[in-house]
């Protein structure tokens, strides 16, 4: 069986293509397919980069002034002697799953995928393969995620008592993808809607693709003070405790993560409210995902490995565990420059302003 693709120290390296999956230590010459945005999978320093079509923007804003290139997804091309498509991962808005085939073995790396259907994204769609690399942030049966509506209730019933004592509403999401999936789910008749600058450069790229969000302000301390403690503001991680989020006045916080499914992370958060909301499959969607795929081999990365692992082991798969530099989040704070997958095992906190992005 031909190893399509290889875990070096760059990454996962496609030696009959010549190019890297999500590398995170990209160098001269090397090219580059992106799954997504976030910062534990677009790392600035390739030649070239390739992701999705309506990816690129969102790439771009994240890396700057590189060469990179979309493909529609579902559009077969040649990279050297396979053949690639990019398909939708359901993550962000531009997430892909990388297929490869070479000679009819087919290998799909997932990157970050949710299986549920969110408007601020493209809806997921399992690819038949032979082997399939899968990321399992969520990989343990705990975690089991509610419809996303009755999440947006649960935000709004929360924002609208706020509202009616006076009381800023502050919801902390990684500003790249989670930011979306709030404003999404807001009513917008309870107050006006303001974002950090973080969220902010990010809304007009959803705005270019069709996705329809809220109306929104920049929150400064005027306009939200004038609002009377009827507004909600949408923040990076990043921002929490801090003179920013401070200059507000009264306010009550949340954290939207699927971390805050369990205790010790919303104690750890010290917010008032915890709304368990994911852009990541939780355990079912990932069995699903994986039972789709058809696949008879089964890597796992970034996230609960060894869980998923075992257990996929037990259901007669071959199976085994890509290591990382990026390890997942452990919940114990947001990574503000990758979301939920994070270097080594604590967030960095040099990317505050830019917001985490991924959970």
């Amino acid at each position: 069986m031909a190893e399509l693709l290889v875990n070096t120290e760059k990454g996962l390296y496609c030696p009959l293509g010549d190019f890297y999956i999500d590398p995170w230590r990209p160098g001269a010459g090397d090219k580059a397919i992106i799954t997504h945005a976030h910062s534990d999978h677009a790392r600035y320093g390739a030649d070239e980069y390739l992701c999705a079509t309506s990816g690129v923007d969102v790439v771009l804003a994240r890396l700057g002034k590189v060469r990179a290139s979309g493909a529609a997804f579902g559009d077969e091309f040649s990279v050297g002697d396979v053949r690639v498509s990019l398909h939708p991962a359901g993550h962000v808005l531009g997430s892909a799953m990388v297929r490869i085939e070479h000679k009819g073995e087919v290998w799909v790396v997932s990157g970050d995928y949710k299986t549920e259907r969110d408007c601020t994204g493209e809806l997921m769609q399992p690819i038949r393969c032979h082997t399939f690399i899968t990321e399992s942030t969520f990989g343990l049966p705990i975690y089991r995620w509610q419809p996303r509506h009755v999440i947006g209730q649960q935000i709004n019933a929360w924002w609208a008592s706020n509202a009616s004592e006076g009381v800023t509403s502050i919801v902390y999401a990684y500003a790249l993808g989670k930011a979306q999936s709030v404003l999404s789910l807001l009513d917008a008749s309870i107050g006006p809607v303001f974002v950090h600058g973080a969220v902010e450069k990010f809304l007009p790229i959803y705005a270019a693709a069709g996705v329809k969000l809220p109306a929104c302000e920049r929150a400064d301390k005027m306009n939200v003070k004038a609002a009377m403690g009827r507004g909600i503001v949408i923040a990076p991680p990043g921002a929490d405790n801090s003179a920013w989020a401070r200059k507000f006045g009264q306010r009550s916080e949340a954290f939207a993560s699927g971390w805050m499914r369990v205790r010790g992370p919303r104690r750890r958060r010290g917010v008032d409210r915890g709304f368990v909301l994911s852009d990541h499959a939780d355990w079912p969607g990932l069995l699903e995902t994986i039972k789709a795929t058809g696949a008879s081999r089964v890597g796992v990365t970034h996230g609960y490995t060894s869980v998923l692992a075992r257990w996929l082991t037990e259901q007669g798969l071959e199976t085994w565990t890509l290591a990382t530099r990026f390890e997942g989040e452990s919940g114990s704070d947001g990574n503000d420059q990758s979301g939920e997958g994070q270097l080594n095992t604590e967030p960095s906190s040099s990317h505050a302003a830019d917001g985490g992005e991924d959970d």
